[in-house]
C-alpha cells in the first residue's frame, strides 16, 4: 500500500469537491475549478472536510494508482486555494523578455525574437527583463509552459548562458586551456 497514499488530504475552508460516479473530482476553491479523472480501482471519499483515497483491489494497477491519485487530488486543492508559480531567469548578454498583450516575447540570442503566446490558465509577468513569472492553478500545466519556455534557450555548461529555474544550479564545466604551439 502506498505511504502518500494513505495520508489524507484536508480540505480547507471555502473549497468545496464533487465526486461524481464515474471517479470525476471535481475541486472547487477561491481562485478556479478543476477537474481530474481518478481511475476506476480507486475510490474516493470525503467526510468531515478530509478526503480519503482507497483502492479498490489489490492488484499492480490499483498500486500504482492509488499514491497517484491521491497527489493528484492535494495538487488540485493546494492550486485552487494558493495557485502555483514557477520563476525563470535569463542570463546572457542581450537576453531580456517583455509581455505584449497576452504574448510573451524574448530576445535570447536568435536573429529573431522568439514569441511564446500564453494559455488561457496561465498568467505570466516580467517584473525585469531579466525574469519571468508564470502563475496559474493547475501545476501541470505551469510546470509544462515553464519546460516549454526554458527549452527555447537551455543554459550552457560553459558561460552559464540560457534560460533556467531561479532555483536551479547550472554545473559549469572548465572551457578548453590553450595549448602552447611550437
Amino acid at each position: 500500500m502506498s505511504r502518500i497514499g494513505k495520508l489524507p488530504v484536508s480540505l480547507p475552508a471555502g473549497v468545496e469537491v464533487k465526486i461524481s460516479d464515474n471517479n470525476l473530482v471535481t475541486v472547487k476553491g477561491p481562485k478556479g475549478e478543476l477537474q481530474e479523472q481518478i481511475s476506476k480501482k480507486i475510490k474516493v471519499e470525503t467526510n468531515d472536510n478530509v478526503i480519503t483515497v482507497t483502492m479498490k483491489a489489490d492488484d499492480k494497477d490499483a498500486r500504482a494508482a492509488h499514491g497517484l491519485s491521491r497527489s493528484l487530488i492535494n495538487n488540485m486543492v493546494l492550486g485552487v486555494t494558493t495557485g502555483y508559480e514557477k520563476k525563470l531567469q535569463l542570463v546572457g548578454v542581450g537576453y531580456r523578455a517583455e509581455k505584449k498583450g497576452n504574448v510573451l516575447v524574448m530576445q535570447l540570442g536568435y536573429s529573431h525574437p522568439v514569441e511564446m503566446e500564453d494559455p488561457s490558465e496561465i498568467v505570466t509577468e516580467v517584473p525585469n527583463p531579466n525574469e519571468i513569472i508564470i502563475k496559474g492553478i493547475n501545476k501541470a500545466i505551469v510546470g509544462n509552459y515553464a519546460a516549454n519556455i526554458r527549452a527555447m534557450r537551455a543554459p550552457e555548461p560553459y558561460k552559464g548562458k540560457g534560460i533556467k529555474y531561479a532555483d536551479e544550479v547550472v554545473r559549469r564545466k572548465e572551457g578548453k586551456t590553450g595549448a602552447k604551439k611550437k
